[in-house]
């Protein structure tokens, strides 16, 4: 086989292992298929297509930016490119959502910074990834005060931002408001990623037996679920019981 066959051969091989790992940990099958996907780069890679995209009809090609997996790059290159030629506040958002994605974070966070004034001064959603980004640096206490602003809004108990609130609440030393907030976030049948982070808190505290418990109930509510909440929260479910393993060992 000539050279530059062999070339494009590895380039599409490892294009689609980036596309199928990447498909897979976003659904959280990536225990069952990581095996699969990584030591049979090409036939394995086609199986996964067949069995999880083109089989089962799961796949959104509007949602997922395959060029963005493959070449990061190139799409904060597109969404500069467009902040620059029209610079609005769901460009400046869209960027500096983009940057904290690619772990640009000190470039995110300016961006956010800059973008909440005048109208936009309290958005909910930029002052969210503003917590985020403070809190993946470690600026833990920086987190609390823009919590507190949006605090009160419906969407917040249920949001990751209300997770990252009580994470950082324990980072600062507060363990009792820390756990108030979760526990505010404890529900049968919901809240299935802050109760397995509640249940990493636990174990955190050293209450071994009640994270144990958490997890338990969150596995055994999980056949009562539709369809749809099943797949929508499959990766806490999993999560849950790679913790119940460490725990049992």
């Amino acid at each position: 086989m000539p050279s530059f066959l062999n070339l494009n051969y590895y380039y599409v091989s490892f294009a689609l292992q980036g596309f199928c790992l990447f498909h897979s940990f976003k659904r959280g099958t990536q225990q069952k298929w990581m095996w699969i996907i990584v030591f049979l780069p090409y036939i394995g890679s086609l199986i996964y297509l067949y069995t999880e995209v083109w089989g089962n009809r799961r796949i959104n090609t509007s949602a997922i930016d395959v060029k963005g997996i493959i070449n990061p790059g190139s799409k904060l290159k597109k969404l500069e490119d467009e902040l620059k030629f029209t610079d609005t506040f769901n460009n400046r958002i869209k960027l500096a959502d983009a940057y904290l994605d690619a772990g640009l974070t000190d470039k995110a966070i300016d961006l956010y910074k800059a973008s909440l004034t005048g109208a936009f001064a309290e958005n909910e959603h930029a002052l969210a990834q503003l917590m985020q980004a403070y809190y993946t640096q470690g600026r833990y206490a920086e987190v609390l005060p823009i919590a507190r602003q949006i605090y009160k809004i419906p969407q917040f108990a249920r949001s990751k931002a209300h997770i990252v609130y009580a994470m950082a609440l324990e980072q600062v030393g507060q363990i009792d408001a820390a756990e108030a907030e979760f526990k505010g976030m404890k529900g049968r049948y919901a809240y299935f990623e802050q109760r397995y982070q509640y249940g990493l808190f636990l174990i955190r505290q050293d209450r071994i037996e009640d994270a144990e418990q958490l997890f338990t109930d969150m596995l055994e509510e999980q056949p009562h679920l539709s369809a749809v909440e099943k797949k929508s929260n499959r990766q806490w479910f999993a999560k849950a019981k790679e913790e119940l393993k460490k725990v049992y060992q």
